[in-house]
C-alpha cells in the first residue's frame, strides 16, 4: 500500500515590503519538494499559504495550518514573524523551520534553524570591516529586532577592537523616505555604513545614498561601502544598475560560488523559475530545510517530531554551499562563513571564506565579540 503524502506547511510572504527576498525563499522550497517527488525518496504535499508582510497573519496562517493537523511547517523571514509564530508551534508541540539568517540570542525545542547564526555573518563581517575597511561605523536599520540586536553586536565587536559607532538610526519596515539618515551619514563620513534595513527601505536607501555621496564629490564604494548581513541576489536586482556594485554582504553562500552542487542548483532554479526572483542564500536555506525534512521524513516513517528531531542530528547533506548538518544541542545548523562584495552583475564576488563549516553559537557563548573577537571569530580565507 502506498504511504499518503505528508503534508507540509510552507509560508513565506509572495506579496507585501520584503517579497523579493520572500518570493526565492518559497521558489527554494519549492525545487526541494519537486526533487523529492522526481526521486521518489518520499511523499511530501505542500501547502502554501502567503501571509503578505502582514505580522498579523502570520499568527493566523499558522494557527490554521498547525490547527488541521500539520507538524511541521517551512516559514518565516523576518524576525518579528518568527517570535510571533514560535509560541503557537509549542502549543501545538510542532516544528518550525526556520530558514533565514538572525540575530541570535534564541532556542527553542520546537524550531529547526538552518539559517546563519550570528557568529556564521556578523561577526565574521566585523572582522572584515575592521581589517580591510576602518573602525568608525553608522548604522541604519529597520525597526525590529533584527536590526537591534545585530548593531549592538556590531557595537560591542567595534569597541572590542577600538573601534567605534557614531551612530545608530531606525526606520519602520518599508519606509523609503531616507533622505534624512543619508544627509546625516553624508555629514558624518564614517568609514563605512552598517545596513540592517529589509526590503523596499534598503532598496531605496542603497539607490539614495550612492546620489548623494555623489552630489557631494564623494565615492561612495571607496570611501563610505555600505555593509549587510542580508544583502542578497534578487535584492541587488531591485536596486537597480545606478547603485547595485561595490557593497559587502556577510553570508553563508552566493549563487557565485564556483563549485558543482552550486552551479547545479543555480540551474536548476533558474530552469524551474526563468522568472526570478534571482538564486539567494535565503533561498538556498529554505532549500536545505525541505531538504533536511524530508530526509529526516523518509528515515523515520512519519512525522512525529521526537523522531524526526532525532533523525535530522544525524544527517549530513552536501548543500549548495558545502556540507551543512544540524547542531542536536542548539537545533542550529553547521555553515561556512562568507565575505562578498556586489558587482555590476547584480551578483557577488566571494572575497573571503572560512576553510570549512562553522559550529553555530546562537548565544555566542564562545565567541563573544566583547571577548577577544579577533582570535575566537570564525577564521576566513581570501579568496
Amino acid at each position: 500500500m502506498t504511504r499518503a503524502a505528508t503534508r507540509i506547511g510552507v509560508m513565506f510572504s509572495e506579496t507585501g515590503p520584503y517579497s523579493v527576498v520572500t518570493r526565492s525563499m518559497l521558489n527554494g522550497a519549492r525545487l526541494a519538494f519537486s526533487e523529492f517527488a522526481e526521486q521518489g525518496m518520499v511523499a511530501l504535499e505542500p501547502v502554501v499559504v502567503d501571509p503578505g508582510g502582514d505580522l498579523r497573519r502570520y499568527s493566523e496562517l499558522a494557527a490554521g495550518l498547525l490547527g488541521d493537523g500539520i507538524r511541521h511547517v517551512v516559514a518565516c523571514y523576518t524576525s518579528s514573524s518568527r517570535k510571533e509564530v514560535i509560541p503557537l508551534f509549542e502549543k501545538h508541540d510542532a516544528l518550525l523551520w526556520y530558514p533565514s539568517h538572525y540575530e541570535g540570542f534564541e532556542s527553542s525545542d520546537n524550531v529547526i534553524y538552518t539559517g546563519a547564526s550570528p557568529n556564521q555573518h556578523i561577526l565574521p563581517l566585523i572582522d572584515h570591516l575592521i581589517r580591510a575597511v576602518g573602525r568608525c561605523g553608522f548604522c541604519v536599520g529597520s525597526n525590529y529586532i533584527w536590526a537591534w540586536e545585530n548593531n549592538r553586536i556590531l557595537r560591542e565587536g567595534l569597541n572590542a577592537r577600538g573601534g567605534r559607532l557614531i551612530a545608530e538610526r531606525y526606520l519602520p519596515v518599508g519606509e523609503t523616505d531616507v533622505g534624512k539618515v543619508v544627509a546625516e551619514i553624508v555629514a558624518a563620513r564614517p568609514d563605512f555604513v552598517f545596513s540592517t534595513l529589509i526590503g523596499d527601505s534598503a532598496y531605496q536607501f542603497f539607490r539614495d545614498f550612492r546620489a548623494a555621496c555623489a552630489a557631494a564629490g564623494i565615492d561612495q564604494i571607496r570611501q563610505i561601502p555600505v555593509a549587510s548581513c542580508s544583502l542578497s541576489e534578487p535584492e541587488l536586482e531591485a536596486i537597480g544598475p545606478a547603485a547595485v556594485d561595490g557593497h559587502l554582504s556577510a553570508s553563508v553562500y552566493f549563487s557565485s560560488l564556483d563549485t558543482a552542487e552550486s552551479r547545479g542548483f543555480v540551474a536548476r532554479y533558474a530552469a524551474a523559475f526563468p522568472d526570478g526572483p534571482a538564486v539567494s542564500a535565503d533561498a538556498e536555506a529554505s532549500y536545505i530545510a525541505v531538504r533536511l525534512l524530508g530526509e529526516a521524513l523518509a528515515a523515520v516513517g512519519d512525522d512525529g517530531v521526537p523522531a524526526v528531531k532525532a533523525a535530522v542530528s544525524g544527517l549530513r547533506i552536501l548543500a549548495p554551499q558545502g556540507p551543512v548538518w544540524i547542531d542536536p544541542e542548539t537545533c542550529h545548523a553547521h555553515l561556512t562563513p562568507r565575505i562578498g562584495r556586489s558587482n555590476a552583475a547584480a551578483r557577488f564576488d566571494v572575497l573571503a571564506e572560512a576553510a570549512a563549516p562553522v559550529a553555530p553559537d546562537p548565544y555566542l557563548v564562545r565567541t563573544a565579540p566583547r571577548f577577544a573577537l579577533a582570535t575566537r571569530a570564525p577564521g576566513l580565507r581570501v579568496v
